[in-house]
Parts: structure tokens; C-alpha cells; sequence
């Protein structure tokens, strides 16, 4: 094995090291899905979801090309690597991969949309940073509107560097949004 210099580029993640610190980015890929999804040309979005969306089971809406929409999750899914930011309505649009309907794929291409509009986006880790572990974690009340279950997230930093971090949907129904919480505080420290 030979050293071939520094990191730059590894499985389609942009790696840009300085005295300052690194910074880790997506955007060839980003550029990538946009072009193979064929979203170079449209508008960027300011969010991710527009937030009066609720995605549901869409009983009469006309079904999509299930292999095409389940790439469009699985190229998202890759992207969250450096994107957290968009973790959430990823999570929420893959919930749909069954059987999805042209009101969940238009819900994809929002996101979409919002990176093309923020395609250099990435996270930064600081070399200079202090060293301490914090950890954040949060749930909404019955969130999904088909079993009424909340969605936990949680998240660590090591100074204010990003390290991990989570988005899942809770195994059973909270009564309250204390309980929602109780169980998310218990997933991260899973």
C-alpha cells in the first residue's frame, strides 16, 4: 500500500482539508442525482418540505415508476452522509417506496429543488474547536398521520463539530408529548 497524498475524494464525498479545519461535501454528487433525475434546470427551494406538507398513504393517486422512485430515496439516502439536514423528509419519502404515488415523488423532487439551491452545503470540523461531547434529541407528538406514531431525532457534537445523528420512527404510540420524549431520550442512549 502507498501513500498518495492527502484526502480529496472519497465515494463521491469532496473531502477539503486546511490548517482551519475540514470541510466534507456531496456537491459532484449532488450535481449528479439533479442531471440523472433530470432536475438541473428547475428552481431551487428554500426548505426541503413545504411546511403545511403531511406525506400519507395516497389511496387514489396515480402510482410511479416504483425502481425510479426507490433510486431517487436510495441517491438521497447516500447524500444524508454530509447532508443531515435533509435526513427527516428523506426518511419520510422512503416510507412510501411500496407504493409510491406522483404526490410522494413530487414531495421528493423538493428536496430535490432545495439542493439545488444549496448544493455547497456540507459540514465543517474546526481543528481548533474545544473538546467536549454534546448530545441533543427531540420527537414530535403522533407525527405520522397513518398510525399515529412520533419520529425521534437525536444528534452528537464533539465541540461543535457534527458527529452523528438519527431520525427514526418510534416502535409504538406515545400517549402524551412527555411520553414522545421520554422515548426519545431513551433511543439516544441506545
Amino acid at each position: 500500500m502507498s501513500m498518495m497524498g492527502e484526502l480529496s475524494f472519497f465515494l463521491g464525498i469532496q473531502v477539503k482539508q486546511s490548517k482551519e479545519g475540514i470541510f466534507i461535501c456531496q456537491s459532484m454528487y449532488c450535481k449528479e442525482i439533479l442531471k440523472k433525475f433530470e432536475m438541473e434546470a428547475f428552481k431551487g427551494a428554500a426548505t426541503p418540505m413545504s411546511t403545511n406538507c403531511y406525506l400519507e398513504a395516497d389511496e387514489v393517486g396515480q402510482e410511479v415508476n416504483q425502481t425510479m422512485y426507490r433510486g431517487l430515496i436510495g441517491s438521497l439516502l447516500y447524500l444524508t452522509a454530509s447532508r443531515p439536514n435533509i435526513i427527516f423528509v428523506v426518511c419520510l419519502c422512503a416510507r412510501f417506496q411500496s407504493c409510491p404515488k406522483e404526490s410522494h415523488l413530487k414531495d421528493a423532487k423538493r428536496i430535490l429543488k432545495y439542493l439545488k439551491g444549496t448544493i455547497l452545503m456540507g459540514l465543517w470540523y474546526p481543528s481548533l474547536s474545544p473538546i467536549h461531547l454534546l448530545g441533543h434529541s427531540d420527537s414530535d407528538f403522533a407525527g405520522c398521520k397513518l398510525d399515529r406514531k412520533s419520529t425521534s431525532g437525536t444528534c452528537h457534537l464533539l465541540g461543535s463539530s457534527l458527529i452523528s445523528w438519527h431520525s427514526k420512527k418510534q416502535a409504538c404510540v406515545a400517549l402524551s408529548t412527555i411520553e414522545a420524549e421520554y422515548i426519545a431520550v431513551g433511543s439516544y442512549y441506545a
